[in-house]
């Protein structure tokens, strides 16, 4: 798997650079910032465009959204390029609109998570392959935030529960094991679920949570202005 990565802390970016390189993958750039990024993979040759590209949230110069708007100028570009955003803790707003954004695969995880070498790697592979990966912390914030609006409110405690666990990328199988429940149980969980939030039940697993969470974040009548902190 080809892999960009756009990381301001040089251990954290070097890290992962042997890290990937350890597992078998290849690292095509490993960039301070966001300034050359869209050059590169504007002039990128096929054999050298990335499969998926990692982006810190905070990147010089401002450390404040330079990340999250060079993912949000990827998505607008490159829709079918996969990002894992990286972040030192949730950063609610700034997921809200890569959720929003509703195009390609994508994940948003917690710096901690790189430490679990084998969950990280993971992740990362299924993202690249077409999937979706919330980090937990990201789901629990942005359900509690709607948690009092009227669609939210119809979701039982358990459905909240599987909805969560689809969020984080886990398959039915894993689902129905974390919580003690057959797979057809969980099944007419998320039937349930999909048909309360007003979503088709489509089949497209991964795809169908990021349009609930999407859907769910986009619920309220107003948006938090970016420029405040």
């Amino acid at each position: 798997m080809r892999v960009l990565i756009c990381e301001d802390s040089v251990l954290l970016r070097e890290g992962l650079v042997r890290l990937l390189a350890h597992t078998g993958h290849q690292v095509v750039a490993d960039l301070p910032d966001a300034s050359g990024l869209m050059d590169f993979l504007e002039q990128a040759a096929p054999d050298s465009f990335p499969q998926i590209c990692i982006l810190d949230v905070r990147l010089p110069p401002t450390y404040t959204d330079e990340g999250i708007r060079a993912a949000l100028a990827i998505r607008a570009r490159f829709p079918d390029l996969p990002l894992l955003v990286l972040s030192q803790y949730v950063e609610e707003r700034y997921a809200s609109e890569l959720i929003a954004a509703q195009s390609g695969s994508l994940g948003y995880l917690l710096k901690d998570r790189v430490a679990d070498v084998s969950d990280f790697i993971a992740s990362l592979e299924q993202i690249a392959g077409g999937g979706t990966v919330l980090d937990q912390e990201v789901v629990a914030q942005l359900l509690t935030r709607r948690n009092h609006d009227a669609k939210m409110q119809q979701l039982t405690d358990r459905e909240r529960t599987v909805l969560a666990a689809l969020a984080e990328g886990k398959s039915n199988q894993a689902i129905a094991s974390l919580l003690f429940l057959s797979e057809a149980s969980v099944e007419k969980y998320i039937t349930s679920i999909f048909q309360k939030l007003g979503l088709e039940a489509d089949g497209t697993g991964n795809r169908r949570v990021l349009a609930a969470l999407a859907h769910i974040e986009n619920l309220g009548t107003t948006r938090t202005d970016r420029t405040n902190p």
